[in-house]
């Protein structure tokens, strides 16, 4: 009976450890480029985990957000809906390229880099050749600063020189208890 006591201890202990986060799990993060998709049809951003070299497909949306989280997981989807109709509905459709909505959201002065002040959220319908993928689409609109893994790191110049670094997590995000 002591053996399965135990076994129920450390099975809950382990169990503990694997979902809780700890206290210094959260107490920084990191800020960088998010990236999300909202493929045809769909009203709602997902984060994208493969990055910006896949195929888009005409009627979607991309977006871009600057973004804080103690995750892989960016935590913060571009402020503007991905509404396809409202960013390209007057854009017509022809054999030769496809529109994709573009949403650059440039996060909030809470985890801004500091002296670099927030841009404007642009919100266009970008027209680009069929085999386009993310970056292309991205780079149509805005200048783009990568690290050589491929990530991006800053979008017009925002922010100007740091690349997805760890901070510790801002008082103002931080959970009220």
């Amino acid at each position: 009976m002591k053996f399965k006591a135990l076994l129920l201890s450390l099975i809950l202990l382990l169990a503990s450890t694997l979902v809780l986060p700890s206290a210094s799990a959260a107490s920084k993060g990191w800020r960088y480029w998010g990236y999300f998709q909202a493929a045809p049809g769909k009203t709602a951003w997902t984060a994208a985990m493969t990055g910006p070299s896949v195929d888009v497909a005409d009627g979607s949306v991309e977006g871009w957000s600057f973004v804080f989280s103690s995750d892989d997981i960016p935590s913060m989807a571009p402020s503007a809906k991905p509404n396809f109709k409202a960013i390209c509905g007057k854009t017509k459709a022809d054999n030769d390229t496809k529109r994709v909505g573009l949403v650059i959201d440039y996060g909030s002065s809470l985890y801004a880099p500091t002296g670099e002040k927030i841009k404007k959220t642009i919100v266009t319908c970008v027209r680009v050749a069929k085999g386009s993928l993310g970056v292309d689409v991205l780079g149509q609109v805005a200048k783009i600063r990568a690290a050589s893994s491929g990530l991006i790191c800053g979008i017009n110049g925002f922010p100007a020189k740091e690349c997805g670094v760890e901070i510790k997590t801002p008082t103002g995000l931080k959970a009220k208890k």
